[in-house]
């Protein structure tokens, strides 16, 4: 999902939009105006004695949940600049089956303290009686880092489609807080099966923010999407994805390490990468450029694709296990704004110690640029993955 709505300068001019490359629109806020947003509700106003709350609207105040209580997330729980929201370890917090219309979103500015264990894991699922992918809207993280789609050094940012949450900047070390061991179930909820959320959406977040031992398990849109930004991501699960399990688009330049992709019968790629906005313009003229390191995909053995790069998209894989899919990995580009092939003749793209089983094909190559295979793949039959069944045990489900 990398639909967005668009502010353009002074003037807002709010719109949806759904393109079927599943690209994204972007809105610019201009930041040279002050715009001035009154937020309603306060902080926790908790009954003392309540077994049961609702959660929604807009936090104006820390919120920290009680584990003697049972949370329903009924709308959007936002927290507001300056506020953080905590959630201790073991803690079960459920939103009720209204698709995208039930997420958290930590806005700019504000942080989220989701610190669980390996034995006490940390669960956001769906209220529902018969959970479904897609009941609601996942976790959305809105950071200050920088995105191509904007400037290069200006603070001026892009919004999210659905809430629109301003997101994006020029503070690369943005801290949003911590989220750790973490399981996101049923996630991915749309509007009009158009305007859609992910399991976890990191829009423009910093490398002050800690991502690991994070799950996201039978979504209906992307299992990790990252809007560029710079985190350092690791210990990533995702399983049964119905959209892409791993996405990054608008110069996402952080790392991933140790991802397991596990597809179900309902699935597009393990990895979708884009090195912008193709639906609005790359303003600095950089690209994603991440390091993934230590990577298993399992796919359904259905003649489908495990990873496409595409858009001028740069970046290092390394120690890489493909399983079961027709295409390993598959390049699209141009000669003109989206040298993907660009970038493996100047070795910002390649692929190091990488294992393939029951792959039919490796490389497809549909850049317009001539490489060698061996100029973008080396080391085949070294690579051993990410010991998912080691670091994996007592906090995922669904692993086969």
């Amino acid at each position: 999902m990398k639909n967005k709505f668009l502010f353009l300068g002074i003037a807002a001019a709010l719109f949806t939009a759904c393109e079927s490359d599943d690209t994204a629109d972007i809105v610019i806020n201009d930041n040279s105006v002050v715009n001035n947003t009154t937020n309603n509700t306060s902080g926790d106003d908790t009954d003392p004695d309540a077994t049961a709350v609702n959660l929604s609207g807009v936090y104006t105040e820390d919120l920290t949940l009680d584990p003697a209580i049972e949370y329903t997330i009924t709308g959007p729980v936002l927290m507001a600049s300056g506020t953080t929201l905590t959630i201790p370890a073991g803690m079960t917090v459920r939103a009720q089956p209204v698709g995208v219309n039930a997420y958290i979103a930590i806005q700019q500015g504000a942080q989220i303290n989701a610190n669980g264990t390996a034995s006490e894991p940390i669960v956001l699922t769906s209220n529902s009686s018969n959970p479904a992918s897609g009941d609601w809207g996942g976790l959305v993280i809105c950071g200050r880092a920088p995105i191509n789609s904007t400037a290069d050094g200006s603070t001026d940012t892009a919004t999210s489609e659905v809430g629109g949450l301003s997101y994006g900047g020029n503070t690369a070390a943005d801290n949003s807080g911590t989220i750790r061991y973490v399981r996101i179930e049923y996630a991915g909820g749309a509007i009009d099966g158009n305007a859609e959320l992910n399991g976890l959406s990191a829009y423009a977040v910093g490398s002050g923010t800690t991502m690991d031992f994070i799950q996201v398990y039978e979504g209906s849109d992307d299992g990790f999407e990252f809007f560029g930004g710079t985190v350092n991501a690791s210990h990533l699960v995702v399983v049964n994805s119905e959209d892409d399990s791993i996405d990054w688009t608008e110069g996402f330049t952080g790392t991933l390490t140790d991802v397991y992709v596990q597809h179900g019968a309902s699935h597009d790629k393990a990895f979708e990468c884009d090195g912008y906005n193709t639906d609005f313009s790359n303003e600095t003229g950089t690209f994603s450029a991440p390091n993934v390191t230590n990577v298993t995909v399992v796919g359904a053995d259905d003649g489908s694709e495990a990873i496409r790069l595409r858009a001028g998209t740069q970046g290092i894989f390394t120690n890489v296990v493909v399983t079961d899919f027709d295409e390993a990995f598959d390049l699209d580009g141009d000669m003109g704004d989206n040298p993907t092939g660009q970038g493996v003749i100047d070795d910002l793209l390649n692929v190091i110690d990488v294992t393939f089983n029951n792959v039919t094909t490796t490389l497809k190559n549909d850049t317009g640029f001539t490489f060698a295979e061996s100029d973008f793949i080396s080391g085949v039959g070294n690579g051993t993955g990410t010991d998912v069944a080691t670091w994996g045990a007592g906090w995922t489900v669904g692993i086969n």
